[in-house]
Protein backbone atom coordinates (compact mmCIF):
# COMPACT_ATOMS: atom_id res chain seq x y z
CA UNK A 1 0.00 0.00 0.00
CA UNK A 2 1.08 3.55 -0.75
CA UNK A 3 -0.24 7.03 -0.15
CA UNK A 4 0.68 10.58 -1.06
CA UNK A 5 1.97 12.46 1.96
CA UNK A 6 3.52 15.73 3.00
CA UNK A 7 7.14 14.90 3.77
CA UNK A 8 9.65 17.20 5.43
CA UNK A 9 12.84 15.80 3.91
CA UNK A 10 14.92 18.16 6.06
CA UNK A 11 14.34 21.61 7.59
CA UNK A 12 12.74 23.98 5.05
CA UNK A 13 12.54 21.29 2.39
CA UNK A 14 9.02 20.00 1.92
CA UNK A 15 7.78 17.52 -0.66
CA UNK A 16 4.50 15.93 -1.70
CA UNK A 17 5.43 12.36 -2.56
CA UNK A 18 4.38 8.75 -2.32
CA UNK A 19 5.29 6.80 0.81
CA UNK A 20 4.71 3.19 1.85
CA UNK A 21 1.76 2.46 4.14
CA UNK A 22 1.57 -0.36 6.63
CA UNK A 23 -1.22 -2.87 6.01
CA UNK A 24 -4.27 -2.55 8.27
CA UNK A 25 -4.36 -4.97 11.18
CA UNK A 26 -7.23 -6.10 13.38
CA UNK A 27 -8.91 -3.13 15.03
CA UNK A 28 -7.64 -0.68 12.42
CA UNK A 29 -9.29 1.33 9.67
CA UNK A 30 -8.22 2.92 6.41
CA UNK A 31 -9.16 6.61 6.21
CA UNK A 32 -9.20 8.77 3.09
CA UNK A 33 -8.33 12.26 4.30
CA UNK A 34 -10.38 15.29 3.25
CA UNK A 35 -8.58 18.07 5.13
CA UNK A 36 -5.42 18.54 7.20
CA UNK A 37 -4.55 21.53 9.35
CA UNK A 38 -1.09 23.10 9.54
CA UNK A 39 0.14 23.80 13.08
CA UNK A 40 2.06 27.05 13.53
CA UNK A 41 3.53 25.74 16.79
CA UNK A 42 5.14 22.33 16.70
CA UNK A 43 5.07 21.97 12.92
CA UNK A 44 6.80 25.31 12.42
CA UNK A 45 9.61 24.10 14.66
CA UNK A 46 9.90 20.90 12.62
CA UNK A 47 9.89 23.05 9.49
CA UNK A 48 12.62 25.45 10.54
CA UNK A 49 14.72 22.91 12.43
CA UNK A 50 14.32 24.42 15.91
CA UNK A 51 12.40 21.51 17.43
CA UNK A 52 14.33 20.22 20.47
CA UNK A 53 15.67 16.70 20.09
CA UNK A 54 13.51 13.95 21.58
CA UNK A 55 13.22 10.16 21.10
CA UNK A 56 12.07 9.40 17.56
CA UNK A 57 12.97 12.85 16.24
CA UNK A 58 14.52 12.93 12.78
CA UNK A 59 14.00 13.49 9.06
CA UNK A 60 12.41 12.63 6.68
CA UNK A 61 9.10 12.90 8.49
CA UNK A 62 5.37 13.20 7.92
CA UNK A 63 3.94 15.95 10.16
CA UNK A 64 0.42 16.61 11.30
CA UNK A 65 -2.10 15.88 14.03
CA UNK A 66 -5.12 17.72 12.60
CA UNK A 67 -6.63 15.58 9.86
CA UNK A 68 -10.25 14.76 9.07
CA UNK A 69 -11.34 12.02 6.68
CA UNK A 70 -13.75 9.22 5.97
CA UNK A 71 -13.36 5.53 6.79
CA UNK A 72 -13.15 3.56 3.53
CA UNK A 73 -12.14 0.19 4.93
CA UNK A 74 -12.56 -1.42 8.35
CA UNK A 75 -10.41 -4.41 9.28
CA UNK A 76 -11.51 -7.26 11.50
CA UNK A 77 -12.64 -6.22 15.00
CA UNK A 78 -12.71 -2.55 14.00
CA UNK A 79 -15.42 -0.58 15.80
CA UNK A 80 -15.67 2.00 13.01
CA UNK A 81 -18.11 1.66 10.14
CA UNK A 82 -17.23 2.48 6.56
CA UNK A 83 -18.41 5.97 5.67
CA UNK A 84 -17.81 7.42 9.16
CA UNK A 85 -16.18 10.86 9.21
CA UNK A 86 -13.37 10.91 11.80
CA UNK A 87 -10.87 13.32 13.32
CA UNK A 88 -7.35 11.85 13.29
CA UNK A 89 -4.90 13.36 15.84
CA UNK A 90 -1.86 11.55 14.43
CA UNK A 91 -0.90 8.32 12.70
CA UNK A 92 1.98 5.85 12.73
CA UNK A 93 1.42 3.94 9.52
CA UNK A 94 4.53 4.34 7.38
CA UNK A 95 7.34 1.99 6.46
CA UNK A 96 9.91 4.45 5.14
CA UNK A 97 9.43 7.83 6.91
CA UNK A 98 9.05 8.97 10.52
CA UNK A 99 5.55 9.85 11.77
CA UNK A 100 5.94 13.22 13.53
CA UNK A 101 3.01 13.33 14.00
CA UNK A 102 2.05 11.55 10.88
CA UNK A 103 -1.48 12.57 9.87
CA UNK A 104 -0.85 14.84 6.87
CA UNK A 105 -1.38 12.35 4.07
CA UNK A 106 -4.06 11.43 1.57
CA UNK A 107 -4.72 8.03 3.14
CA UNK A 108 -4.03 6.80 6.68
CA UNK A 109 -4.15 3.51 8.53
CA UNK A 110 -5.34 4.22 12.07
CA UNK A 111 -6.29 2.43 15.27
CA UNK A 112 -10.05 2.72 15.70
CA UNK A 113 -9.66 3.62 19.35
CA UNK A 114 -7.41 6.59 18.59
CA UNK A 115 -9.68 8.54 16.27
CA UNK A 116 -12.92 10.40 16.95
CA UNK A 117 -16.13 10.17 14.91
CA UNK A 118 -17.50 13.61 14.02
CA UNK A 119 -20.66 14.80 12.33
CA UNK A 120 -20.69 15.72 8.67
CA UNK A 121 -22.10 19.10 9.73
CA UNK A 122 -18.81 19.91 11.47
CA UNK A 123 -16.96 19.37 8.20
CA UNK A 124 -13.51 20.93 7.84
CA UNK A 125 -13.92 22.78 11.14
CA UNK A 126 -13.22 19.39 12.76
CA UNK A 127 -9.49 19.94 12.04
CA UNK A 128 -9.65 22.45 14.90
CA UNK A 129 -10.36 19.73 17.47
CA UNK A 130 -6.67 19.34 18.35
CA UNK A 131 -6.32 23.04 19.14
CA UNK A 132 -9.68 23.10 20.90
CA UNK A 133 -8.65 20.13 23.04
CA UNK A 134 -5.32 21.85 23.78
CA UNK A 135 -7.26 24.91 24.90
CA UNK A 136 -9.59 22.82 27.07
CA UNK A 137 -6.62 21.07 28.68
CA UNK A 138 -5.06 24.41 29.64
CA UNK A 139 -8.35 25.77 30.96
CA UNK A 140 -9.04 22.88 33.34
CA UNK A 141 -5.41 22.31 34.34
CA UNK A 142 -5.10 21.80 38.09
CA UNK A 143 -8.75 22.62 38.69
CA UNK A 144 -7.98 26.33 38.96
CA UNK A 145 -10.35 29.15 38.05
CA UNK A 146 -11.09 29.97 34.45
CA UNK A 147 -8.81 32.73 33.13
CA UNK A 148 -9.65 36.39 33.29
CA UNK A 149 -6.81 37.25 30.86
CA UNK A 150 -5.62 35.40 27.74
CA UNK A 151 -2.53 36.59 25.86
CA UNK A 152 -2.62 36.10 22.10
CA UNK A 153 -5.51 36.26 19.63
CA UNK A 154 -4.46 33.53 17.27
CA UNK A 155 -6.68 30.48 16.88
CA UNK A 156 -5.58 29.00 20.22
CA UNK A 157 -6.35 32.25 22.05
CA UNK A 158 -9.74 32.52 20.39
CA UNK A 159 -10.55 28.93 21.28
CA UNK A 160 -9.45 29.48 24.88
CA UNK A 161 -11.90 32.38 25.12
CA UNK A 162 -14.77 30.55 23.42
CA UNK A 163 -14.34 27.43 25.52
CA UNK A 164 -13.96 29.40 28.77
CA UNK A 165 -17.31 31.04 28.04
CA UNK A 166 -18.83 27.69 27.01
CA UNK A 167 -17.72 26.25 30.37
CA UNK A 168 -19.70 28.95 32.16
CA UNK A 169 -16.92 31.43 32.87
CA UNK A 170 -17.09 35.19 32.57
CA UNK A 171 -15.81 36.59 29.30
CA UNK A 172 -12.02 37.01 29.63
CA UNK A 173 -9.94 39.90 28.36
CA UNK A 174 -7.64 39.10 25.43
CA UNK A 175 -4.42 40.88 24.55
CA UNK A 176 -3.11 41.14 21.00
CA UNK A 177 -0.55 43.46 19.39
CA UNK A 178 -0.63 42.16 15.81
CA UNK A 179 -2.87 44.46 13.72
CA UNK A 180 -3.76 41.53 11.46
CA UNK A 181 -5.38 39.71 14.39
CA UNK A 182 -7.51 42.44 15.90
CA UNK A 183 -10.78 41.18 14.46
CA UNK A 184 -12.92 38.14 15.16
CA UNK A 185 -13.64 38.69 18.87
CA UNK A 186 -16.88 36.99 19.91
CA UNK A 187 -18.28 38.02 23.27
CA UNK A 188 -15.01 39.13 24.89
CA UNK A 189 -12.92 42.29 25.08
CA UNK A 190 -9.84 42.56 22.84
CA UNK A 191 -7.13 45.03 23.77
CA UNK A 192 -3.38 45.17 24.44
CA UNK A 193 -1.21 45.50 27.51
CA UNK A 194 -0.52 49.21 26.99
CA UNK A 195 -4.24 50.03 27.05
CA UNK A 196 -5.02 47.76 29.99
CA UNK A 197 -4.12 49.09 33.44
CA UNK A 198 -5.52 46.17 35.43
CA UNK A 199 -3.09 44.64 37.95
CA UNK A 200 -5.20 42.02 39.71
CA UNK A 201 -5.71 39.18 37.25
CA UNK A 202 -6.23 35.88 39.05
CA UNK A 203 -5.29 33.57 36.18
CA UNK A 204 -3.48 34.45 32.97
CA UNK A 205 -3.12 31.97 30.12
CA UNK A 206 -0.45 32.70 27.54
CA UNK A 207 -1.23 31.50 24.03
CA UNK A 208 1.26 33.76 22.29
CA UNK A 209 4.40 31.63 22.53
CA UNK A 210 6.34 34.79 23.43
CA UNK A 211 9.43 33.79 25.42
CA UNK A 212 9.45 37.22 27.08
CA UNK A 213 5.90 37.03 28.41
CA UNK A 214 6.58 36.14 32.05
CA UNK A 215 7.73 39.50 33.42
CA UNK A 216 4.79 41.30 31.83
CA UNK A 217 2.31 38.67 33.02
CA UNK A 218 3.70 38.70 36.57
CA UNK A 219 3.27 42.48 36.72
CA UNK A 220 -0.47 42.05 36.08
CA UNK A 221 -1.13 39.27 38.58
CA UNK A 222 -2.86 39.58 41.89
CA UNK A 223 -1.15 38.03 44.90
CA UNK A 224 -0.92 34.23 44.51
CA UNK A 225 -2.22 34.50 40.97
CA UNK A 226 -1.30 31.92 38.34
CA UNK A 227 0.23 32.05 34.88
CA UNK A 228 -0.45 29.06 32.60
CA UNK A 229 1.92 28.63 29.68
CA UNK A 230 -0.16 27.14 26.87
CA UNK A 231 2.05 28.07 23.92
CA UNK A 232 5.08 26.22 22.60
CA UNK A 233 8.36 28.01 23.24
CA UNK A 234 11.40 27.63 21.00
CA UNK A 235 13.84 29.31 23.41
CA UNK A 236 14.35 29.27 27.19
CA UNK A 237 11.98 31.36 29.28
CA UNK A 238 13.14 33.48 32.21
CA UNK A 239 11.67 36.00 34.60
CA UNK A 240 12.78 38.56 37.17
CA UNK A 241 12.49 36.94 40.56
CA UNK A 242 11.60 39.79 43.02
CA UNK A 243 8.23 40.78 41.48
CA UNK A 244 7.20 37.12 41.25
CA UNK A 245 8.39 36.59 44.83
CA UNK A 246 6.35 39.53 46.11
CA UNK A 247 3.21 38.15 44.49
CA UNK A 248 3.90 34.50 45.32
CA UNK A 249 3.21 33.91 41.64
CA UNK A 250 2.44 30.42 40.43
CA UNK A 251 3.58 29.25 37.00
CA UNK A 252 2.06 26.17 35.37
CA UNK A 253 2.76 24.49 32.04
CA UNK A 254 -0.05 22.91 30.03
CA UNK A 255 1.16 19.85 28.12
CA UNK A 256 -0.51 18.12 25.18
CA UNK A 257 -4.22 17.38 25.20
CA UNK A 258 -5.65 14.05 26.30
CA UNK A 259 -8.55 12.00 24.89
CA UNK A 260 -10.82 13.34 27.63
CA UNK A 261 -10.21 16.86 26.33
CA UNK A 262 -11.30 15.92 22.80
CA UNK A 263 -14.43 14.25 24.15
CA UNK A 264 -15.23 17.28 26.31
CA UNK A 265 -14.92 19.62 23.33
CA UNK A 266 -17.12 17.38 21.17
CA UNK A 267 -19.75 17.39 23.93
CA UNK A 268 -19.70 21.21 24.04
CA UNK A 269 -20.11 21.35 20.26
CA UNK A 270 -22.94 18.80 20.30
CA UNK A 271 -24.72 20.75 23.02
CA UNK A 272 -24.55 23.94 20.97
CA UNK A 273 -22.40 25.69 23.56
CA UNK A 274 -19.24 25.87 21.43
CA UNK A 275 -18.99 27.12 17.86
CA UNK A 276 -15.82 26.29 15.89
CA UNK A 277 -16.76 28.30 12.81
CA UNK A 278 -14.98 31.37 11.51
CA UNK A 279 -11.50 30.35 12.63
CA UNK A 280 -10.06 28.94 9.39
CA UNK A 281 -8.63 31.80 7.35
CA UNK A 282 -6.91 30.00 4.45
CA UNK A 283 -7.40 26.83 2.41
CA UNK A 284 -5.05 25.43 -0.23
CA UNK A 285 -4.90 22.22 -2.28
CA UNK A 286 -2.40 19.70 -0.94
CA UNK A 287 -0.39 19.97 -4.17
CA UNK A 288 0.41 23.57 -3.16
CA UNK A 289 1.84 22.46 0.19
CA UNK A 290 5.15 24.33 -0.09
CA UNK A 291 3.41 27.67 -0.59
CA UNK A 292 0.74 26.81 1.98
CA UNK A 293 3.26 26.04 4.71
CA UNK A 294 5.18 29.24 4.06
CA UNK A 295 1.96 31.25 4.19
CA UNK A 296 0.88 29.55 7.42
CA UNK A 297 4.19 30.34 9.10
CA UNK A 298 5.02 33.76 7.65
CA UNK A 299 1.74 35.58 6.95
CA UNK A 300 0.42 37.24 10.15
CA UNK A 301 -3.02 37.38 8.58
CA UNK A 302 -3.16 33.59 8.33
CA UNK A 303 -4.74 32.35 11.54
CA UNK A 304 -5.33 28.79 10.28
CA UNK A 305 -4.28 27.09 7.04
CA UNK A 306 -6.06 23.97 5.80
CA UNK A 307 -4.76 21.59 3.15
CA UNK A 308 -7.61 20.26 1.01
CA UNK A 309 -6.91 16.71 -0.19
CA UNK A 310 -10.23 16.48 -2.03
CA UNK A 311 -8.98 19.00 -4.61
CA UNK A 312 -6.12 16.61 -5.41
CA UNK A 313 -8.20 13.42 -5.47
Amino acid sequence: METTAIVLEQPRHIALRDVALTHPQAGQAVVDVNWSGISTGTEKMLWDGTMPTFPGMGYPLVPGYESVGRVVEAAEDCALEEGTLVFVPGARCYDDVRPLFGATAATLVVDAGKVYPVTDALGQDAVLLALAATAHHALVLGGGPLPDLIVGHGVLGRLLARIAIALGGDAPTLWEINPARLDGARGYALTNADDDDRRDYARIIDASGDVGILDLAVSRLRRRGEIVLAGFYARPLSFTFPPAFMREAQIAIAAEFQPADVRAVLELVAAGRLDLSGLISHTAPARSADTAYRTAFDDPGCTKMILDWEQDA
